[in-house]
């Protein structure tokens, strides 16, 4: 297996690595922060769950979008990075809204299911900037234009 094929793969697995550490990491403290305006996660999936799903995204996109950074990424790759963790959640609050999934264990198990072939996607739409290494450089740049 050639260098950059392993640099795409390590990424890709960092990224997958991240979203649960995002969830584990971050989702004590959400809990937490739901507790002080009285409510909870099992209140909020049953009352707007729509916002349960989005703040799912939100605590699996954050850590990934901030090791991106960590290891020298531009902001594009990350939010495109971040769009691929968001869209398939809009998809699957769609998929609710138009009342043909209702059970919320079945919903996020496919907004998770449907965010790594996502990822993959916004990766193999820029293959070289997952493969050659030089994330340090696109940084410097980006760092130099502003």
């Amino acid at each position: 297996m050639s260098a950059p094929t392993r640099r795409f793969i390590r990424h890709y697995v960092e990224m997958v690595v991240a979203m649960f550490l995002g969830m584990a990491v971050l989702g004590l403290p959400a809990e937490g922060a739901l507790r002080a305006l009285g409510t909870s996660t099992s209140e909020l999936q049953a009352d707007a769950p729509a916002v349960g799903l989005l703040g799912m995204a939100l605590m699996m996109t954050i850590p990934m979008v901030a090791w991106m950074r960590y290891r020298g990424h531009a902001w594009r790759p990350c939010w495109e990075m971040a769009a691929s963790m968001f869209l398939p959640t809009f998809a699957v609050i769609g998929l609710m809204g138009a009342g043909v999934v209702e059970d919320q264990a079945v919903l996020l198990s496919i907004e998770h299911a449907a965010m790594l072939p996502s990822m993959l996607a916004a990766m193999l739409l820029r293959p070289h900037e997952y493969s050659c290494g030089a994330h340090g450089r696109h940084a410097a740049r980006e760092k130099a234009a502003a």
